[in-house]
């Protein structure tokens, strides 16, 4: 058997987290390895518990902060050389050195004052090494340079905590962004919306959670129904005041689910859509028929979504009754003109971090101009012009969302938005596409909450 021979100090590399290089100090005197650690936060679930710390793998470069996280395997007591005993984090991972590696076990402590940023010890060496006490670096070198030189998304890949706010948690959307983040090595924890609770201050803001206070994700990702529009925005703005990224921004939210504010942010953005009236209690119905250009037209709630609450009326006639009907229910509404030539069919654009990663054209039931899928209507790819990619990412824009669904219709006169989603669905996108569009998302929110790479230091000529 070849003997594979070890200085009393060594370079390696622990790749499952993220560094290439550490200089440590082998001591066959310590039975268990340890590595430098700090901001030591264990996250996860039951079953699949986790840790995120935080490393300078360069004593002299307090600057080089990198972030790891690692699955979490035990906590232990562990007595130092100078007797003091310590509760410490235990993980398993990777060490690799001159092309061999092997899994060792490592606890996590702060090294800070120490030399070494990682202790060797003798449980993680296998029988064929050796280790030579008067000797150093008997393996090649390593160096610090390498995390300067290792590109950004490579160096700072880290497990992540993330939340869903959704009041539905196993509906096809919900299931595939937890699908997704748990397959990049993510945790996702399911939060409903109408059960969280704020405690608001001017520091140290909290979210509290079936009595429990919530503790900081990296990112959250809102789901948020229709029907707690306003409660839902609220509890998204709490973790934005507390510094959570939020993929779809409580600001973003309120104005995409405000049909009337949705329309004026387009027109001020310059962004084709259909004529649009407005009128809380017009006396003559017809002036907000002909602002439209008359029937036929389509009158629109306000707070409609999935095409409920969105009616064509044919003639002007006809307009009127729905007009009144509104009126005597003292609803909101928009009259909107009817883009005959977009025969009963319309775009919806899948925008990711301001670009379209997916279209496909919805079609309505023959006997029904509204192309929604959840009134029957169906689904199948089609390749959008540039017109149609540019106006989907600046209606996205305008409204502030990273992620979003926008609608548009084919205009004679170039496409026109007819709505902008702020909590698209997947299903419908993903089986048309055949696109991993959550993988897509949760891609996005990996390169949003990466730190950044640290900086380089200038060399001396």
């Amino acid at each position: 058997m070849t003997q594979f021979t070890l200085g009393w100090e060594e370079w390696l590399a622990l790749p499952d987290l993220g560094l290439p290089a550490i200089r440590a100090k082998v001591d066959t005197g310590a039975r268990t390895s340890a590595l430098h650690a700090f901001a030591i936060e264990p996250f996860g679930s039951e079953d699949k518990p986790m840790v995120r710390f935080a490393i300078h793998p360069d004593p002299a470069d307090p600057g080089l902060e990198i972030i790891c996280s690692a699955p979490l395997k035990d906590r232990r007591e562990v007595t130092s050389s100078n007797g003091e005993t310590e509760l410490r984090f235990v993980i398993e991972t990777t060490v690799a050195m001159n092309g061999r590696s092997w899994p060792i076990e490592v606890t996590l402590t702060d090294r800070g004052a120490m030399a070494y940023r990682m202790l060797l010890g003798r449980s993680a060496l296998d029988d064929d090494m050796i280790v030579s006490p008067s000797n150093s670096f008997q393996q090649p070198e390593l160096s610090f340079d390498e995390y300067r030189a290792i590109r950004r998304h490579t160096q700072h890949r880290r497990a992540l905590r993330l939340a869903i706010l959704t009041r539905e948690p196993t509906n096809y959307s919900t299931r595939r962004l937890i699908e997704a983040a748990e397959a990049r090595g993510h945790t996702m924890e399911v939060i409903d919306t109408s059960r969280c609770y704020m405690n608001i201050r001017a520091v140290g803001g909290e979210v509290h959670y079936d009595g429990r206070r919530l503790p900081h994700y990296d990112a959250v990702i809102p789901r948020i129904g229709a029907s707690v529009t306003s409660y839902g925005t609220a509890v998204v703005r709490q973790f934005e005041s507390l510094g959570t990224y939020c993929l779809s921004g409580s600001e973003g939210i309120t104005v995409s689910r405000d049909k009337l504010h949705a329309h004026q942010v387009l027109a001020r953005h310059r962004i084709g859509m259909p004529t649009t009236a407005f009128a809380r209690s017009p006396k003559d119905s017809g002036n907000v028929i002909s602002l439209v250009g008359g029937a036929p037209l389509v009158l629109k709630l306000l707070e409609s979504t999935q095409g409920k609450g969105v009616v064509l009326a044919e003639t002007k006639k006809a307009a009127e009754s729905v007009i009144s009907a509104f009126q005597g229910l003292k609803a909101d509404f928009l009259v909107q003109s009817f883009v005959k030539e977009a025969a009963g069919e319309d775009i919806r654009c899948f925008v990711v971090g301001g670009k379209v990663v997916a279209a496909m054209r919805r079609r309505g039931k023959p006997d029904d101009f509204r192309s929604n899928l959840h009134q029957g209507g169906t689904a199948e790819t089609v390749k959008i012009t540039r017109s149609e990619r540019e106006t989907a990412i600046k209606a996205a824009r305008a409204m502030k969302l990273d992620v979003a669904g926008v609608d548009l219709l084919r205009g004679e006169d170039g496409p026109k938005v007819l709505e902008v989603n702020s909590s698209p669905g997947l299903e419908g996108i993903e089986r048309t596409s055949e696109k991993d569009i959550a993988g897509l998302v949760i891609q996005h929110i990996e390169e949003k909450v990466a730190p950044r790479p640290p900086k380089q230091r200038r060399r001396a000529p």
